[in-house]
């Protein structure tokens, strides 16, 4: 694979993204607060992972009033990005979320 076919959507100061930037030296890392998520990769994440993509055990979410965590997941992660359950994965067009035993071996079973 060449180098820019794996993103790593998360945050630098992340400890399961450090583990993954580790893990996947090829992967370039999105910093999702200083550099966002695309629409698109957004929205087929939500798709994919639905409600699972909102970390409702997050700092940020906690800090949320009751109004704000009733709105659709897609407009709170656009304004609340670290919101994102960390790492979103994508490799070529592939998603992949968080970083359990499950998504190395599938990562490992597709070669990145």
């Amino acid at each position: 694979m060449n180098k820019n076919s794996i993103l790593i959507y998360g945050l630098k100061n992340c400890d399961s993204c450090r583990k993954a930037m580790k893990a996947l030296p090829d992967a370039r890392l999105v910093d999702v607060r200083a550099e966002g998520v695309p629409e698109g990769v957004l929205a087929s994440a939500l798709a994919t992972f639905g409600d699972a993509l909102v970390n409702t055990r997050s700092t940020t979410w906690r800090e949320l009033g009751v109004e704000q965590r009733g709105a659709a997941p897609l407009a709170l992660l656009q304004q609340h990005p670290a919101l994102m359950k960390r790492p979103l994965i994508a490799v070529d067009a592939q998603l992949f979320l968080g970083w359990s035993p499950a998504v190395q071996a599938e990562l490992a079973a597709i070669g990145a």
